[in-house]
């Protein structure tokens, strides 16, 4: 008997336009909201079944059929669950955002094997956003009779009686036809189906199938083909992290990687991780071997697949990783989320939040172990990834610096290896009190620059920073384990040397001299001093205050033109005997060769540091001067 055309009981058509048109960014999620109802449907029937002895069941007897049929444009998604009475359709497919699941829930409470993914009541009406009419066939467990629920939108909908043999329920929808905008097509074939079941439900825990056509050679024959068709099971169902580790092999971990498409490489480190506490979640992750190509582009995207109950609900959750780990890949599963309506984007609440610094931790704890025993691996990881750590403790003022200080690793004037800051502070001699760096464009320049003389003479190491972030993060990080980082072109190395115990025995026409170069360079330099770091070289430059040489080259060289200038500090080495040719000219008031030499050693100054002479042409002219 077929009954009145009947409202949705929620308030306007206005409703259901959001419910189809704003809440789910994308169409296809509307078969995961259908294939997730009957999980549920198929989770209810299982759970009556435990709870009442008289039902018999097999569970291998629950299935979800998806058939299609493109000519008619008509696409049925089917379950062996528990069904839905006249009533229950009405109040579940009549009321927007009235949900059986979620009474459900409420009542079933927790049981072991059970796992209600819906909740809000929502879902269903996503097939409208592909479909413009929708038929619900249902017959529920322990009724006689079927009925069929049928709208076109939200004019209504109408309840009919309907013939069904089995239990369960069908939903037949009539797609849409293709507009410039959307590809409707794409849900009635097998390639488009798949692909969607593959991407958001592949591990709902009952078998999806459809009927797929296949090829085999014809009977009789040795190289004829015929098509034939055949039902198929297309999803997984049991996920690879809910399998335990020791039936795993890293061909599995390697075949997930490539079938999830982290990644056109093969994973350098793999972590399965199983939490459980105040939020229990499973997580499989990857640290990549090779960079990909767009990594510090603006259209990378970092984040993690986010799973509740094996239903996939975000392609990348940016919230769960933090950027300096950005470059980390996989998934995490948890049934302790708290979804919003669409069940795409989560509530800001604290299970997140636990989620996120649990990842955290355990990505530093595997790059800490990997850093400690498995040092060519970690060697190999860092060239890849390094300078994003370091940009961690650069980025926010720091506030990240104590979780990555033991992960960084540079080079050093002592070892051919890569050193940590905890291998260097445990190496320093015991009179050294400072950690020293010298910063410049390559490990070569680095070796060659006159700066380090003095603290390599001492036997101090030194790292080498070649890297534009390695300096602005030091700065940042300021000290580790109590000592303090000093540039060996500071203008104080932090400790005394034999020249600067006799400072006072020089005489006044040397003080004389160096007062008349800084007149001469006033505009260029701060200061010209007597250098107390030189051995061999007779000139370079040292800087003062909180840019050094190296943060203007690096400053000056972004797109804004900053124009940023360190404070430079000219240094000479009077023991060079260069100097004695300076000291010569101006004890015989050659005030004009006196000048020649200054401009000379600056520019001098500025090649050593890679930093552009302002005048190229007077330069050259100087050089001929000298040469006559």
């Amino acid at each position: 008997m077929q009954l009145a055309r009947r409202k949705f009981k929620a308030e306007s058509q206005r409703l259901l336009d959001l419910m189809i048109n704003s809440i789910y960014t994308h169409k296809e999620i509307f078969l995961r909201e259908l294939i997730s109802n009957a999980s549920d449907a198929m989770d209810k029937m299982y759970y009556k079944a435990l709870t009442e002895e008289a039902i018999e069941f097999n569970r291998d007897d629950f299935k979800i059929m998806i058939e299609y049929d493109k000519d008619r444009r008509i696409l049925k998604v089917s379950d062996t669950g528990i069904g839905m009475t006249e009533e229950e359709l009405a109040d579940n497919l009549g009321t927007i955002a009235k949900s059986g699941t979620f009474d459900f829930k409420n009542k079933a409470g927790s049981h072991d094997g059970i796992d209600i993914i819906g909740q809000f009541g929502v879902g269903f009406y996503a097939s409208f956003m592909v479909a413009g009419e929708v038929r619900v066939i249902s017959r529920a467990y322990g009724s006689e009779v079927a009925h069929e629920w049928i709208s076109q939108g939200a004019d209504g909908y109408t309840i009919v009686e309907a013939q069904k043999e089995e239990v369960g329920t069908e939903i037949i929808m009539k797609i849409k036809e293709n507009t410039e905008d959307d590809n409707y097509d794409e849900y009635l074939t097998e390639y488009g189906l798949r692909s969607v079941i593959k991407k958001y439900s592949d591990f709902i825990r009952y078998p999806i199938m459809m009927p797929v056509t296949r090829s085999r050679v014809k009977e009789g024959t040795e190289d004829e083909y015929e098509s034939y068709e055949t039902i198929e099971t297309v999803n997984s169902m049991v996920p690879i992290w809910k399998k335990n580790k020791d039936e795993l092999t890293q061909e599995d971990y390697r075949n997930f990687y490539q079938e999830k498409h982290y990644g056109f490489d093969e994973p350098l480190k793999t972590i399965h991780y199983n939490a459980d506490g105040m939020v229990s979640f499973n997580a499989i992750l990857y640290i990549p071997k090779t960079m990909p190509f767009d990594y510090y582009t603006k259209e990378y995207e970092k984040g993690l697949e986010l799973y509740s109950k094996g239903v996939l609900i975000m392609n990348k959750s940016a919230d769960l990783l933090p950027d300096y780990f950005s470059f980390v890949k996989g998934m995490v599963d948890s049934e302790d989320l708290s979804l919003n309506i669409s069940r795409e984007i989560l509530q800001k609440d604290q299970q997140l939040k636990r989620i996120a610094k649990n990842i955290q931790g355990k990505i530093k704890k595997e790059l800490v172990a990997m850093l400690e025993e498995d040092r060519d691996n970690y060697k190999q990881f860092f060239e890849t990834f390094g300078r994003q750590l370091k940009y961690g403790i650069y980025d926010g003022f720091g506030v990240n610096k104590d979780e990555l200080k033991d992960l960084v690793l540079f080079h050093s004037s002592t070892r051919e290896d890569l050193v940590s800051l905890k291998e260097y502070v445990e190496a320093m001699a015991e009179d050294q009190k400072y950690i020293y760096y010298a910063s410049g464009d390559s490990l070569d320049k680095i070796k060659k620059m006159p700066q380090t003389e003095m603290v390599a003479e001492k036997g101090y190491e030194i790292l080498y920073f070649t890297e534009d972030v390695d300096e602005f993060a030091i700065r940042i990080l300021s000290e580790y384990e109590g000592r303090t980082f000093k540039s060996v072109s500071g203008s104080d190395l932090g400790f005394e040397t034999e020249r600067e115990e006799k400072e006072e025995d020089r005489d006044d026409r040397t003080r004389e001299l160096f007062d008349y170069l800084k007149d001469q360079l006033k505009d260029k330099v701060k200061d010209v001093r007597i250098s107390n770091r030189l051995k061999h070289h007779p000139v370079c430059l040292a800087n003062e205050g909180e840019v050094s040489i190296e943060m203007e080259k690096i400053l000056n060289a972004m797109p804004n033109d900053q124009k940023i200038s360190a404070e430079k500090v000219l240094e000479i080495n009077i023991n060079h005997e260069v100097y004695g040719a300076l000291k010569q000219a101006f004890d015989q008031e050659d005030l004009e060769k006196v000048g020649l030499y200054a401009g000379i050693l600056y520019n001098q100054a500025l090649l050593i540091e890679g930093l552009p002479i302002e005048d190229p042409l007077k330069f050259t002219e100087d050089i001929v001067k000298i040469m006559k």
